[in-house]
């Protein structure tokens, strides 16, 4: 027989309108988890003690602002799970204004604080309202310049680990022309290494294949700065186990996203595995050039 866990996992999937919290719910119910979303917050409680009595071990709950009433509901209620020792994790999806003004006008639906106003000012009303959450948040995603794959591949890297309580780390790779990562954690310039757009035979060509890879990684400086990232995840891996920081981004740039720090991305990531880190490599920018 089944032991019935003392309290389940408990995620809260939530953040700004638009930014992608179904397609994140979708992904965690894809990985096993127990899925509720639209919840009112008050229900919470009784909904996780529901879950435990059926010995599911891993729920994640989507809360959206779908009225000021019912999201300022919300602190008392995760004042009350703390109380009675339920830990809860907060991922917060994060979008620019400008992105989730091109998506709900894609879609030509209001946003929920929108009203008779137009979509800038719902925006802005919204974002102030989450900035208290968003502040406590666990993990924080910003879906600007992310695909629906690529935000499902990232709640799968989180998430998909069952209870390991090991740092996993995301290496991503960008282009500077593209904007940084505001969701990163550690941002690095490969800039500094030559360009391998000014060799013809390796333009067509990104950091994925063997040829611009070795041209990369052979450059000097290359290996030392890997060696030196290493050593900084060395020093700061251990401190974000002892702190419960599940998840961690290290995002490395150089002009496009498609030679440079793709190539030195895949190469740190291997590194990591090497010495028994959980890493994997999103590509952010890889086919827009």
């Amino acid at each position: 027989m089944t032991a019935v866990p003392a309290q389940p996992r408990v995620v809260i999937i939530t953040g700004m309108s638009g930014a992608g919290r179904r397609t994140a719910a979708h992904a965690m119910e894809d990985l096993g988890w127990f899925v509720v979303d639209n919840l009112p917050p008050g229900l919470l409680p009784q909904l996780i003690e529901t879950v435990r009595r059926g010995g599911q071990d891993r729920l994640a709950v989507g809360l959206d602002v779908r009225s000021r009433e019912m999201f300022d509901q919300l602190p008392r209620v995760l004042a009350q799970l703390e109380a009675q020792g339920i830990r809860k994790e907060i991922c917060f999806l994060e979008a620019s204004d400008e992105a989730i003004v091109r998506r709900q006008e894609s879609v030509r639906r209001p946003l929920p604080l929108q009203g008779a106003g137009n979509i800038t000012q719902a925006v802005a009303k919204e974002r102030r309202m989450m900035s208290n959450l968003r502040a406590d948040a666990d993990v924080v995603i910003d879906t600007s310049n992310t695909t629906v794959h690529q935000l499902s591949y990232r709640i799968g890297h989180i998430y998909g680990s069952g209870d390991d309580k090991n740092t996993r780390f995301l290496i991503m790779s960008f282009g500077f022309k593209n904007g940084v990562p505001v969701d990163a954690d550690m941002v690095f310039d490969v800039r500094f290494l030559p360009n391998p757009h000014w060799v013809p035979h390796l333009r067509p060509q990104t950091g994925l294949s063997v040829e611009v890879s070795e041209y990369v990684l052979n450059q000097p400086g290359a290996g030392e700065f890997l060696d030196l990232l290493e050593a900084l995840i060395a020093t700061v891996g251990p401190g974000y186990q002892r702190e419960g920081k599940l998840q961690a981004t290290v995002a490395i740039g150089c002009t496009g996203g498609k030679h440079r720090s793709t190539a030195m991305s895949e190469e740190f990531a291997e590194r990591l595995r090497v010495k028994g880190v959980q890493a994997s490599v999103l590509h952010r920018d890889l086919g827009r050039e």
